[in-house]
């Protein structure tokens, strides 16, 4: 089984790469975000690579870091979401925000992915969401504010997650209605309530969560 491939880059097409390696080219599967990063023809360039075996073909998918491959094996476990799938979710999200988007349970920001409608991204969200809340914060799978991902952490354990109700919720709905993403709302009221544990007043966690997104 291959797991990692290095080489240099033979050429681009829509979706995948040929990697020349000792003057095999492999033909690899990946993310826009994967081959927008990786270089340039002729460039030297190595892939995390995941093998997909079927009767009629052998196909290799790859990535740039730990991380996406992580995310593509967590989002391929879900009923419905193929390889295809896959990689236009981590195309349209970066890893370092599904975690938060998953927390969020932000449904929009999964049906901005070629191929992913709401019936989807709604399984994706109920299916990842424990795996998502029990992930290490290394590897770049941790939510991007340290503040933010240790107060998620935190409402999982205590078996809130989505549900956590009253002055988060509030918040975030609040900010929302600004104009906010959600998953970018949520990072912003979490990190801000890390900071002030003991304050429930809304108005308070809102200004507070707006320097958030300032910051």
């Amino acid at each position: 089984m291959i797991g990692k491939l290095s080489g240099v880059i033979d050429s681009f097409a829509d979706g995948h790469l040929i990697l020349d390696v000792q003057g095999v080219g492999y033909l690899v599967h990946a993310s826009a975000r994967t081959l927008g990063r990786i270089g340039q023809k002729g460039d030297p360039a190595s892939l995390l690579i995941d093998t997909l075996v079927r009767e009629d073909a052998i196909t290799l998918y790859g990535f740039a870091d730990k991380a996406e491959q992580t995310w593509f094996r967590l989002l391929t476990s879900v009923q419905g979401v193929g390889a295809k799938a896959g990689l236009s979710i981590l195309a349209a999200c970066a890893p370092e925000r599904l975690a938060l988007i998953i927390a969020a349970q932000d449904k929009a920001a999964l049906t901005q992915a070629d191929g992913v409608g709401p019936k989807l991204a709604a399984r994706i969200l109920t299916e990842l969401k424990d795996k998502a809340a029990n992930m290490e914060l290394s590897g770049g799978l941790s939510v991007p504010s340290s503040t933010g991902a240790q107060s998620y952490n935190a409402l999982a354990q205590e078996g809130k997650g989505e549900e956590a109700s009253g002055v988060e919720r509030d918040a975030v709905s609040a900010l929302t209605n600004l104009g906010y993403a959600r998953a970018e709302a949520y990072r912003a009221v979490m990190a801000a309530r890390a900071k002030a544990n003991d304050n429930d007043n809304l108005q308070t966690l809102i200004r507070e969560a707006l320097k958030e997104l300032s910051a």
